[in-house]
């Protein structure tokens, strides 16, 4: 995710604003601010001299084999909100949500028995089969991704040993957290956006996560149980076509509401223009806010004053010098494919450049430089005709040639995309240096770290106030076992260690 101008790197906590309580800082799906626009100071965290090692120890616990600490809530469920004012939630009912059946008429109540009888049916019918490892709640929301309830905010937490004067501020992150149990398939990118946050103050550390108030999540709540189709665990083949009818019938009697977002906000966040914004590539983004006392509301779905009015990727790029925001749209059912635009540092959008495309394709992430966008046009496609043949509609196409496009960061179309095509050598899962050279047209792959260092590393950044410049160093997590993370590391690109 990007960040303000003059935010160090988000995998650290070597950030300082003396001036300001609420300095922001986020991870993997998450953002670094000053809401202020304050400037920061930063520091490097160095080696601790061998003495003082020995007088303090820190203490590393690992999640990976830990049961759910979440006992999912049986029905009726009451959910808590979030209070609008900037103070700590008060011990009343005003702070719950009561779960209330929707209102409905006698045609719309039997409809909505008939379509849970058939619904019903489906689950009952899946569950004679295994679930494979992608789409197995046992595997997928179990250990360091079990799903975890709401936490308002709790002040003055223990703290081991003593955190340094110069760090205040907020870190926040991001993640998927189902509300409720799963009924059939799952994975782990379909649960609910849940936003943590840890705010440190004058030494004092504080603590809260709260869900993302998604139109999906709101409606769900008011049914009790999960109703939107489960886009990586539900939707394939002919069991996957079912729920998508029986969702558009729910949709065309009135049970549910598909017109305003059926996105979770799980993926990403990112602070422009003054607001921090959760997001999902399959909907707008929605702005959640930190309060005086270190809570989160949502605020609501969040349109850029109604100029965005398609879906946009949960990565979007904030240049740490001119402090815009690039970001990409794409479409898996109609053309154009693929848009790209840029919002200024006070809001304003550009106007949409179509993409070419031959098909829908996966654009989960991009790049940027100083002056230009990279965009990837990689070998995972969307089909959605495979499910009528018992397929998933996301595949791996080997047929595919993988391309990179470049694209002047303020173009007005996409006349002068230069397109270059993944070079021929045999692709391995490793990081690797992609050059991309203008004038010759020729892309060439340096792996970075040698055959025997080799780990298994996802969800890389870099110091966001060199994002899209020249940098030494970039941090990913070590996702191993898969899927779980048991570290981070810190790779030195040059001599690749």
């Amino acid at each position: 995710m990007a960040a303000l101008p003059k935010a160090p790197n988000s995998n650290s906590w070597a950030t300082s604003t003396a001036q300001m309580p609420h300095t922001l800082l986020s991870s993997s799906s998450s953002s670094l601010v000053d809401p202020m626009g304050f400037p920061k100071r930063s520091i490097s965290l160095r080696k601790t001299h061998p003495k003082a090692a020995t007088r303090r120890t820190t203490s590393i616990h690992c999640a990976l084999q830990s049961p759910s600490v979440l006992n999912f809530p049986n029905q009726p469920y009451n959910q808590p909100i979030i209070t609008k004012e900037a103070t700590s939630p008060k011990p009343n009912n005003s702070t719950h949500h009561l779960h209330q059946p929707p209102r409905w008429n006698l045609l719309q109540k039997a409809a909505a028995m008939a379509i849970n009888m058939v619904e019903g049916a489906l689950v009952s019918r899946e569950r004679q089969n295994p679930l494979p490892k992608t789409s197995d709640p046992r595997v997928q929301i179990a250990g360091n991704y079990a799903p975890v309830p709401e936490q308002p905010v709790r002040h003055s937490l223990p703290i081991t040993g003593t955190i340094p004067e110069c760090i205040n501020g907020v870190y926040v992150r991001n993640g998927a957290n189902p509300l409720f149990e799963p009924v059939a398939g799952h994975h782990l990118f379909d649960g609910d956006g849940m936003v943590h946050a840890v705010t440190i103050d004058s030494g004092s550390a504080s603590y809260a996560c709260r869900f993302t108030e998604t139109q999906r999540l709101v409606q769900e709540r008011e049914f009790g149980r999960p109703v939107f189709p489960k886009a990586i665990g539900e939707l394939h083949g002919h069991s996957g076509i079912a729920r998508l009818l029986l969702f558009y019938a729910r949709g065309v009697l009135g049970l549910v509401d598909k017109n305003h977002g059926t996105g979770v906000a799980n993926a990403g966040l990112v602070y422009h223009n003054g607001r921090l914004l959760a997001m999902s590539e399959d909907d707008l983004p929605y702005q959640v806010r930190v309060t005086k006392s270190g809570d989160l509301e949502t605020v609501s779905r969040f349109v850029f004053n109604s100029q965005l009015r398609s879906t946009m990727i949960a990565h979007p790029k904030v240049d740490p010098e001119s402090g815009s925001l690039f970001a990409l749209s794409y479409d898996v059912v109609k053309n154009p494919y693929l848009k790209y635009f840029h919002v200024s540092p006070d809001g304003a959008k550009s106007t949409d450049v179509e993409i070419p495309l031959a098909g829908p394709t996966m654009m989960h992430d991009f790049a940027i430089t100083k002056n230009y966008v990279v965009i990837p046009d990689q070998q995972v496609v969307f089909k959605l005709q495979e499910m009528i043949t018992g397929g998933s509609p996301v595949i791996y196409d080997k047929d595919k040639m993988s391309r990179f496009g470049i694209l002047k960061k303020n173009a007005k179309n996409a006349d002068d995309l230069t397109i270059f095509n993944e070079c021929d050598e045999s692709l391995k899962s490793v990081l690797s240096e992609i050059r991309l050279n203008l004038k010759t047209g020729q892309s060439t792959r340096r792996a970075i770290l040698s055959e025997s260092e080799h780990v298994n590393l996802e969800a890389g950044m870099v110091n966001r106030n060199r994002l899209g410049r020249k940098t030494r160093f970039t941090y990913l997590a070590i996702a191993e076992p898969w899927p779980k993370v048991s570290g981070f590391a810190k790779v030195d690109i040059l001599p690749g260690r």
